[in-house]
Parts: structure tokens; sequence; C-alpha cells
């Protein structure tokens, strides 16, 4: 990685007026009971993560995704919005249904909030400890940790949670959480005294995001609108930065500079994520690998960057 001579700075600007819009990288299609979902089970999620420090997205996208928004067999006979098998603590009602088995217990509930208190409860087990040392606001991370902690053995279970998170907005839900277990109101002011080096590979100029840091306070660093490098990064205005984040100034390539010609999917990445890695398009990725927006990447699999 090569540092890029402080004079870029001032010539970043002057570069970037030449560049096109560039669209969100959620092309993916909404549905509109997900919506639905999310909207009546949102101010649940939201009240259990100031009362659990378990992140509103996070809650939503697992209820999303084990519930088929509300739709599933399991949940319509049961309430049962997490997939929550019954173990030998559970003294409540159950049903039966085939899953890692032919007929496996699962615990039934008598209304949804029910089901939303007991899988909030349920991560409080030991073995969801480690998850609560990470940010309220790290998703991603939460999402990999419920995966490796064996939560579901889909080996895509990561991926999918960040997906339906990212497709959807949902990040959006933990604003109001910040640090670890920590709520706060939602301020986040731009801060210009940042300092961010650019840096620049295969002829792209970057800048890696820092602990609290956001598109905004980076824009306000570089004299930039925030909306700019929304759209050069491909991702919707208010999307969260992590630590070691790239954030582009121009736009992508449409595939990657060599050597990179593939990438093996790991835990916790998301089409987007791995596109940011090489600096090449999200809409160029997908169609190089012949997938459409729906896809969700699988640990393991091997993608095409050129």
């Amino acid at each position: 990685m090569k540092k890029v001579d402080t004079s870029y700075k001032t010539i970043i600007l002057s570069a970037l007026i030449f560049f096109v819009s560039i669209p969100s990288f959620s092309q993916a299609k909404r549905y509109k009971i997900y919506d639905e979902y999310i909207s009546t089970y949102k101010g649940i999620a939201i009240d259990h993560m100031r009362r659990y420090k378990i992140p509103a997205s996070i809650t939503l996208a697992q209820g999303l995704l084990e519930s088929g928004a509300g739709k599933s067999s399991l949940t319509v006979s049961s309430n049962n919005h997490f997939g929550i098998k019954c173990h030998s603590d559970w003294t409540g009602e159950k049903v039966y249904k085939a899953d890692d088995g032919p007929n496996d217990c699962f615990r039934k509930y008598k209304k949804a909030e029910d089901s939303f208190e007991d899988h909030s409860r349920f991560l409080t087990r030991v073995r969801y400890k480690n998850l609560f040392d990470l940010e309220i606001t790290d998703y991603r991370g939460w999402a990999r940790g419920l995966q490796q902690a064996g939560y579901a053995t889909d080996k895509a279970y990561a991926n999918k949670l960040i997906k339906l998170i990212e497709d959807y907005e949902l990040y959006q839900h933990d604003k109001g959480g910040s640090g670890k277990g920590k709520v706060k109101d939602d301020i986040r002011p731009l801060r210009p005294e940042y300092s961010h080096t650019p840096y620049k590979t295969h002829n792209l100029i970057y800048v890696i995001a820092i602990d609290g840091d956001n598109y905004e306070a980076i824009a306000a660093e570089f004299n930039f609108k925030p909306k700019d490098l929304y759209k050069y990064n491909e991702v919707p205005e208010g999307f969260p930065l992590k630590k070691g984040d790239l954030v582009y100034f121009q736009k992508k390539k449409s595939k990657a500079d060599k050597p990179y010609y593939e990438h093996v999917v790991q835990v916790g990445e998301s089409m987007h994520s791995i596109s940011q890695l090489y600096g090449i398009k999200v809409k160029n990725l997908y169609k190089m690998n012949k997938k459409d927006f729906e896809y969700v990447p699988v640990e393991g699999d091997v993608l095409r960057l050129r």
C-alpha cells in the first residue's frame, strides 16, 4: 500500500469533477412483506437494543430470515420468529418440525412479543458472551459471531444477515447505539479534526476509516459533499463505517487490477464489502460471476474479480 503525497488533498476535488454518479449498491428487490415485518417489529427491536444491548438490526434481520418475514409455517403455528429449539431448559409449549432432524422440537409462544423476549434472553447465554464486547453498531461483527458461536448451521448465515441489514438499511435502527453495551442519543457531529491519510492503489484514491468515523466527517475534512462520497462508494445515505473500511474519492473500476483474479468468500462478507476491497463496482462483481442481486456469498465461494 503506497502513501499518497499530501498534495493529493489539494487536487482530489478538481480530479473528481469529471466522474459521473454511481447508483447505490442496494439493488436487490425489496419485498413488501419484509418492509411490513420491519415496520411491525422495529419498535420491539429498538426497545430490546436498549434493554439487552443487542443491535436492533440483528434482531430484525434474524427475525426476517428465521420466520420468512413472519410467514413460515413454524412462525404461523407457534409464534416462533427466531427458530429457537426447545433445549433441555425449556418448560413451555412445544411444536415439532423437520429441520436438522426429521422431528426437531421448537419452542411455542402465545404471541410474537414473547418470542422476541425469549430471543433476547437466549443471546445472553455464555456462548454468545463475546458478542457483547462488540460495538452495538457493529452488525457485521455480530452476524459473524452468531454464526461462529453456532446459532445456525447454515454456512451463509452471517452473510445472509448482513445482506438483509444492508438491503433494507436496518443499520439505521442502530443509530441510538454507541459503544460496548452503551446506548446514547443519535448525535453524529462532523469532526474536521480527523486526520486521514490519502492512499493510492491501482490508480484509485481512498482513505481508511478510523474508530467512530462516518462519511460526513470524511467529507468535511476534504471539503466534499457527503452525497458524493456515498455515490463513489455505492452506499445509501447514513451507511455506517467501521475501522478499516476503505472510502473511495472516485468511482471504482469495472474489474480488479492484476494480479487479483479471484476472491475466496469469508464469513461476514457481502458483495459490497468484497467490491470495496478491490475497488470494483458492485454491479460488475455480480455480472462477472453471473449472479443476480439476490445472491448471497457463501463461505468458501470463489468469485471472479476480472
